[in-house]
């Protein structure tokens, strides 16, 4: 039983672009390289198909949700941050009465 192989991105791309300019047709890639005509053939599918996320600015827009997530995080952080120093400066006002109110009984 045969190994099985894994092949890097660079790799499929090449051998894949090899078939779309026509210098060797899917046979001689096939055998050259020992891989499935299927595999070839999925290979060029998927290339095909994502071949316009090349030109896209999926990395910007990502940069851009995680810099929006990033910026709401910080103000909720801020805003618990505000209502936890009221209610420590409400605590400390209250407490000193409450302990007058308690030490007159």
């Amino acid at each position: 039983m045969r190994k099985r192989r894994n092949f890097t991105p660079e790799f499929k791309t090449q051998v894949v672009l090899t078939l779309l300019r026509e210098e060797k047709d899917l046979a001689a890639l096939t055998s050259e390289h020992d891989i499935a005509p299927n595999m070839l053939r999925n290979w060029k599918k998927e290339f095909l198909t994502n071949v316009s996320s090349a030109f896209s600015n999926k990395k910007e827009v990502a940069f851009e949700e995680e810099k929006i997530a990033y910026e709401n995080k910080i103000d909720q952080l801020y805003n618990t941050i505000g209502q936890l120093t009221v209610d420590v400066n409400w605590l400390k006002k209250n407490l000193s009465k409450l302990l007058d109110l308690a030490g007159k009984k």
